[in-house]
């Protein structure tokens, strides 16, 4: 690895996601506004994307979400992502039809739209400041909360309620707290709110949401954004249509002004490592982490396992030196350690046992665990941790 020059666009896209260290000390709501919407699945990838940046700790973003700076909310394909204040609306608005989708479903269990808008009436004749969790808005709720029985449950709908609570959420009625004010935990309460609206028609916040993405991420292809945004071929070549995108190559666009940067940029000679979570926005906004591992490395793989270019999502964390994935990582609370693996030597180790220093120390004393998603546990990943240690000797 001695010596290794980072292919032009994947340093870029390192460097416009502010892992070069230009972030650091940021707030995180700036963050969030220059690299695009943090993914949250119940696990440790907003923090680790906020410390990887700016050394943000966790007590720092917890702080900034009880502010409302930051937030959890229902966005691009009605997946939820942590939003800077500034852009609350517009992942509101180009997220509502998600929810909206779960309808015709309930239609077919026997639960109209009538009814469920009905109980999103009575949630919010409840909902008030202090949060409520979903067993005590079903207690406050009685009758008007009705079972959908065994065929509910196998269509992921056991109650009316969750998909009145979906409405209201995308609407910005109201908005789900964390309990206990931590993002990789997945127990919410459900508050009032009153989200202003973007007063933007869908196509102009779809269009404003592909200006975001391409300042996020860009070069990208049209089938990046389409992945990212859930639409369709002809709704995003029209969200598209009047930015003034340029192809760079290979099918990737940029702004113009990005565009003509990117050309004249050239990597930095020295490694910079970050550990990231697995789905950082490096890696997800474009959902194509076989674009950063360099040729010698897609056919890598640990025992039983496809190689890692062959496969949809990384299979563990990355490390990461100027865009470049050079290796993979988890963390064992039980050892309290990162187990990492390098494909190759490093070409500055001790830059490297600094980095893993630095996220072991924050993992191991602010987080307790790096949990990958909700149901992340160390007994699951107990299979990892084993193949990365034997991998890494």
């Amino acid at each position: 690895m001695s010596g290794m020059q980072p292919a032009t666009p994947r340093a870029w896209w390192w460097y416009r996601q502010g892992l070069d260290g230009s972030l650091q000390g940021a707030d995180p709501a700036t963050v969030l506004a220059r690299t695009g919407w943090a993914r949250t699945v119940g696990g440790a990838n907003p923090y680790l994307t906020l410390f990887a940046r700016a050394g943000t700790g966790r007590a720092a973003v917890d702080a900034a979400q009880a502010d409302l700076a930051i937030h959890e909310l229902p966005a691009a394909r009605g997946c939820t992502y942590l939003v800077p204040a500034g852009q609350f609306s517009l992942a509101l608005q180009v997220g509502r039809s998600a929810p909206e989708a779960d309808l015709p479903v309930l239609e077919r269990l026997g639960a109209p739209r009538g009814e469920i808008e009905s109980l999103c009436g009575k949630v919010l004749d409840v909902v008030g400041a202090s949060p409520l969790d979903p067993a005590q808005l079903r207690d406050a709720l009685g009758d008007a909360v009705r079972s959908l029985g065994e065929e509910g449950r196998k269509k992921g709908q056991s109650t009316t309620l969750p998909a009145a609570l979906g409405l209201l959420q995308a609407a910005g009625e109201i908005r789900r707290v964390p309990v206990n004010g931590r993002l990789d935990q997945q127990r919410y309460g459900y508050v009032r709110w009153g989200a202003e609206p973007t007063g933007l028609t869908d196509e102009e916040a779809r269009t404003e949401l592909a200006r975001l993405y391409f300042d996020w991420i860009a070069p990208a292809s049209l089938a990046h954004f389409r992945w990212f945004s859930g639409l369709s071929a002809t709704a995003a070549k029209a969200a598209i249509a009047g930015l003034g995108l340029v192809d760079v190559g290979g099918g990737l666009l940029a702004p113009p002004a990005l565009a003509d940067e990117f050309a004249g940029y050239a990597p930095p000679a020295e490694p910079r490592y970050a550990l990231l979570g697995g789905i950082d926005a490096l890696i997800l906004l474009r959902r194509d982490h076989a674009s950063l591992l360099d040729p010698a490395d897609a056919g890598r793989t640990l025992p039983r396992e496809k190689p890692l270019a062959a496969v949809a999502d990384l299979p563990d964390h990355p490390i990461v030196d100027r865009g470049r994935i050079v290796g993979l990582w988890l963390y064992d609370p039980d050892a309290a350690e990162v187990v990492w693996w390098t494909f190759e030597p490093p070409a500055d180790p001790a830059g490297l046992a600094a980095a893993v220093a630095r996220t072991r120390a924050f993992i191991r004393d602010e987080l307790g665990d790096a949990r990958g998603f909700s149901l992340d546990s160390p007994k699951s990943r107990a299979t990892r941790l084993a193949a990365l240690r034997a991998a890494a000797g």
